[in-house]
């Protein structure tokens, strides 16, 4: 069965049935019934002629095995912490499709083919309780690393279970800390006491589904006699906790997540609890004695003004006492801003983006002050350092590459200029004849959006390739220029171009990037998109019906957006675990906790400006739109499935080509393991090719 027929099969199937009352303004509400018989009826009905579509595509199967074979290399560069004497990693193969945790010595890792030996194995955990377990990830006891606590989660969700387990036995330790499946923040206070928020029952959840109290639970008592020692209101976001370990003392850190974007930071060391008095949008953390602020904004405070997405520090016990004179740690400059954070035991390595290519700085604190050098990565591409442990280490890793040149890393040692080559990954896709090119596309305001390109040095300007184009453009996030193996294999080697937009609303140029995108200037981040995609026509590199998009989560919506507002741009669009009834988006899962980015459609005049791009909305039987495949999963907790399902159905009813695919598993990820994430890639890709070659 071709697409354009497959298409107007799922349309047919989609007519809807006779409508209630209570759906006459939105017929597709029960579609928002994430298990509900008849959606998921729907749900298996569209994953069918998906299915049977998609995996028919000329290529399909080649992509399939190409990309499960990235994802089950022994050749990738296994992730690591330290943790004591040992590095820890999590590992999915062939083999091992749910993972196994794992630790190796350092000399070891340094090997071509270290030997590793197994801490759990999920896949034989999950088979023995019966139970589709996603690694979730895990918290150990400073400072012997011991004890930790395991996140498991059923499916891929956000919601998970917390056990404790022993690291040197290899198992869950009996009678110890446990927590059922729910959206948690934990933290080790000491080995028989740890700080838990999680869902208590009525009154201990946020409007967003998080949890608003921390209690302090102490070992062999129930958790219903954990003591209160924080508590958030029910209008927030949520409340977590962190606890900071030096060899002389442990501080806590509440955050009272008021929204997004806007917090409350309070100290507790014994029994005292301070608020810090600092910007509510600042991201704070502790280093050694020193309180450290990213500053989203500019702040004017005590004669002394720090400007946006600046650094600043000061001494956390001469701040309470009222001190305000902070050391300025990094100011942004023309096309330069602080990217993240990682602290080592006796420094901070800045992360740094300098026009969206990677710049590392590293900052030492000594008896004298902060010392300050850089680390020399080449001049295009991505590069990242991270601390190993910064409890008990200077050493971090460094990582670099760039779209055409796969990731190495090195180790080094805050304030030292050596490093050393620890492991390569191996090329995954034929780069030969291809080039990286940064460009610069003008928006509707009159700003300048930087995207990078890749391409065949030879391809001819004459608008015939097939082009991929890939946004985001929300949170704070930024797009970097790193090493896709999936996109260079199923995309660049088939004679594709791969385009990168860093459009506003991310954080390639700081927080004010971000800001000057959010609530009521929304629409800037799909100007800006747009923008893009028109210069990539105008400039020969590709036309409109061998254009297509690309975007998941936020990056769904931006695609949507694009969908309803711009159709005659693009040949296709994937959109994936997409927002996209913005009318309702703060009602569905964590979508309350979104407000500060979007803004409320609950206030009639914030709605009004959400109305003019919500793509549920706007959808249209004319004009005609490109071709859409719309994924999701079942077991996503974050962006409700119903976005998805909802969209597809409208377009069904207007007439407009649209495939659907959900996955059961996978959370908001979209897949839970390798294989799901191979075949999902092979639907979108196969699709893509089909409808722009």
């Amino acid at each position: 069965m071709n697409l354009a027929k497959s298409m107007l099969a799922a349309v047919a199937m989609a007519i809807p049935m006779s409508l209630s009352a209570e759906t006459a303004k939105d017929p597709y509400l029960w579609l928002e019934d994430v298990d509900g018989e008849r959606a998921l009826e729907w749900v298996r009905s569209q994953n069918a002629i998906s299915q049977k579509t998609l995996e028919s595509a000329p290529g399909f199967s080649e992509i399939y095995e190409r990309l499960l074979s990235i994802y089950d290399s022994d050749q990738r560069i296994p992730a690591i912490s330290l943790r004591g004497k040992w590095l820890y990693n999590f590992w999915k193969d062939a083999e091992h499709p749910r993972g196994l945790w794992r630790r190796t010595s350092k000399d070891e890792y340094a090997k071509a083919e270290p030997a590793w030996e197994v801490i759990l194995d999920l896949d034989a955990l999950a088979a023995n309780e019966n139970e589709n377990w996603v690694w979730k990830g895990e918290s150990c006891l400073f400072p012997a690393y011991q004890r930790c606590l395991i996140r498991l989660s059923r499916g891929g969700a956000d919601a998970h279970v917390v056990r404790e387990f022993d690291v040197d036995k290899k198992a869950f330790v009996a009678d110890g800390f446990s927590l059922t499946e729910a959206k948690h923040s934990v933290a080790w206070q000491n080995r028989d006491s740890i700080l838990v928020a999680t869902d208590t029952g009525p009154g201990s959840l946020t409007a967003s589904g998080y949890p608003r109290m921390v209690r302090q639970w102490a070992r062999n008592t129930p958790l219903s006699d954990a003591k209160l020692v924080f508590e958030a209101q029910e209008s927030d976001v949520g409340v977590d906790v962190a606890v900071y370990n030096t060899a002389s003392q442990q501080r806590e850190i509440y955050r009272r997540a008021i929204s997004f974007f806007d917090f409350e930071y309070f100290v507790r060391a014994g029994d005292y609890l301070a608020l810090l008095p600092v910007p509510g949008d600042a991201n704070l953390d502790l280093f050694r004695d020193q309180l450290i602020l990213q500053i989203r904004r500019d702040w004017h405070i005590t004669g002394n003004t720090y400007s946006a997405g600046s650094l600043i520090a000061i001494p956390l016990v001469s701040f309470i006492e009222g001190n305000r004179k902070f050391e300025v740690l990094f100011e942004p400059s023309e096309g330069v801003s602080l990217d993240s954070v990682s602290a080592t035991r006796n420094g901070l390595l800045l992360n740094l983006l300098d026009q969206v290519r990677g710049r590392i700085a590293v900052l030492r604190h000594t008896q004298t002050g902060w010392k300050r050098s850089t680390v020399k990565v080449p001049k295009f591409g991505e590069a990242r350092a991270r601390a190993l442990n910064s409890e008990q280490t200077d050493a971090y890793l460094l990582t670099v590459e760039n779209f055409l040149n796969p990731t190495y890393m090195l180790l080094g040692v805050a304030g030292k200029p050596q490093h050393r080559r620890l492991k390569r990954l191996p090329h995954f896709f034929d780069a030969d004849g291809l080039e990286i090119q940064q460009h610069f596309a003008v928006s509707k305001d009159g700003t300048r959006i930087p995207y990078f390109q890749v391409s065949r040095k030879d391809m001819k300007a004459d608008g015939s390739t097939p082009t991929l184009l890939y946004g985001y453009g929300g949170f704070e996030i930024s797009l970097t220029p790193g090493y896709n193996p999936a996109v260079g294999a199923a995309w660049l080697e088939r004679g594709g171009s791969f385009v990168l937009a860093n459009i506003r609303g991310g954080g390639e140029y700081g927080p004010p990037w971000h800001l000057s995108a959010i609530r009521e200037h929304r629409q800037r981040a799909y100007d800006d998109f747009a923008a893009v995609a028109r210069d990539l026509i105008e400039r020969g590199v590709t036309s409109a019906k061998h254009l297509g998009i690309q975007g998941g989560s936020n990056g769904g919506l931006l695609v949507g957006v694009q969908l309803t507002q711009n159709p005659e741009l693009f040949g296709a669009v994937v959109c994936q675990v997409p927002l996209l009834d913005m009318r309702r988006y703060n009602k569905l899962l964590a979508g309350a906790s979104w407000v500060s980015e979007y803004g409320n459609p609950d206030d009639p005049e914030q709605w009004a400006w959400i109305s003019k791009y919500s793509p549920y909305q706007n959808a249209a039987p004319e004009p005609a739109y490109p071709p859409t495949l719309l994924m999701t999963s079942t077991r996503d907790d974050r962006v409700h499935p119903g976005h998805a399902r909802k969209m597809t159905a409208r377009l069904h009813e207007f007439g407009q080509p649209a495939l659907y695919f959900e996955n059961i598993e996978g959370g908001h990820g979209g897949s839970a393991n390798n294989r799901q994430k191979a075949y999902q890639g092979a639907m979108a890709y196969s699709f893509l090719w089909e409808q722009l070659k």
